[in-house]
């Protein structure tokens, strides 16, 4: 089925505005299957997009963080023959932010493990220019081996380790535990204290939460395939960088960043890849 292009870029603009699937084919009057080829269609182009557009860029400011969310099912929900399978389960989304444009440098999903850690930061790598800058995480351990092994001959890095309040008897909890302080921590090279800071990033995982259905917490809307999500994701973060004006800087992040002169539309977004 042909869908005009007018037509395509309302339904990916549902999709960015926090609509599920569903709700956006009761919205748009086109079936959720042709949402979803829609979605995988505009996703590749954006993967590309990013990679293409996203390189070389001069930062002197950069975080990192990861975002939690699951496909299919949440891991400890796993049946024994699922527990092997890597398209099921807990899925994070590493980001990466130029502190001062917002511009989303990389980004990656996987596991929150030294591998999808080690991909994360090596996209880091090509995005970035070959010149100093400083970069915070937070204090996941596979962070620091990492870094070294992409960015240590370009990078001052610090850790910010936060410390969390002990969780009361009987207390179950759905999210971590509040956080009481956050300890920064100079891992490599000469980071300036003043700057050690995940604010930035953090506030930009709250906007994927609000902006992307199948990451708001405590609904059905989660992701069923991982395809599904990495499509979303890709479409989210160029959408973000190339067309959404953040309040801020009165401009898009691209354009903050000096890759782009103008605010793109959705067609222009999915023809540029």
């Amino acid at each position: 089925m042909y869908t005009p292009l007018d037509k395509a870029a309302q339904v990916l603009n549902l999709l960015l505005e926090g609509c599920s699937i569903n709700s956006t084919a009761r919205l748009s009057n086109i079936h959720h299957t042709t949402i979803l080829s829609l979605l995988s269609v505009a996703g590749e182009k954006c993967e590309k997009l990013m990679v293409n557009r996203v390189r070389n860029v001069p930062v002197s400011d950069v975080q990192c963080d990861e975002i939690w969310g699951y496909v299919g099912k949440k891991e400890q929900n796993k049946w024994m023959d699922e527990v092997h399978r890597k398209d099921l389960g807990d899925a994070y989304t590493f980001v990466a932010i130029e502190r001062h444009s917002k511009l989303v440098l990389a980004f990656h999903l996987g596991r929150r493990d030294q591998a999808s850690t080690t991909a994360f930061v090596g996209k880091l790598r090509n995005a970035t220019a070959d010149r100093r800058f400083q970069i915070t995480t937070d204090g996941f351990q596979a962070y620091p081996t990492a870094i070294d092994y992409a960015l240590i001959d370009r990078c001052d890095y610090a850790q910010l380790v936060k410390v969390y309040a002990a969780a009361r008897d009987g207390e179950a909890r759905y999210s971590p535990a509040d956080v009481v302080g956050a300890v920064p921590t100079p891992v490599m090279g000469n980071p300036d204290k003043n700057r050690i800071c995940t604010s930035h990033v953090e506030r930009q995982n709250l906007t994927m939460r609000m902006q992307l259905r199948r990451l708001t917490r405590l609904t059905n809307a989660f992701s069923k395939k991982w395809a599904n999500l990495k499509a979303a994701l890709a479409l989210y973060f160029a959408w973000y960088n190339f067309c959404r004006i953040h309040k801020s800087l009165r401009m898009t992040p691209a354009m903050a960043a000096g890759i782009a002169d103008h605010i793109w539309s959705i067609p222009e977004l999915l023809g540029a890849a």
